[in-house]
């Protein structure tokens, strides 16, 4: 199953221990005491702990994406979040769906749109 590590911007308590409730392995950056570093310690720090970064800063992590794609480096997937678009409920269904369809592995090297997972 996958492991997912929230970022600073998508750590809502509500979400964390619904996650958590549900049984899914989540750190948050405040778990890892790795508040304020950049977003690409930030992925290289979920590569090293084969954690799948779950984010709003849309731009920043596809960017990421395609660099490490590109220079032959490996991650353990994305899931990007667009701001404000979904309850907690919601994020949650919709988390739930991808880790009951994806394992960690086919989760590697994936960037993948919360949207997507209805």
């Amino acid at each position: 199953m996958i492991r997912l590590y929230l970022d600073e911007d998508t750590m809502e308590r509500a979400l964390l221990l619904a996650l958590r409730t549900r049984g899914l392995d989540v750190e948050s950056v405040l778990d890892a005491d790795r508040s304020g570093y950049s977003d690409l310690e930030q992925l290289e720090y979920a590569a090293a702990h084969e954690r799948v970064p779950y984010t709003n800063n849309v731009g920043d992590f596809h960017r990421l994406h395609w660099e490490f794609m590109d220079s032959g480096r490996s991650h353990s997937g994305i899931l990007l979040v667009p701001q404000q678009r979904y309850s907690v409920g919601e994020q949650l269904r919709r988390v739930m769906h991808l880790a009951s369809s994806l394992s960690a592995e086919q989760m590697k090297n994936r960037l993948e749109f919360l949207s997507s997972w209805s």
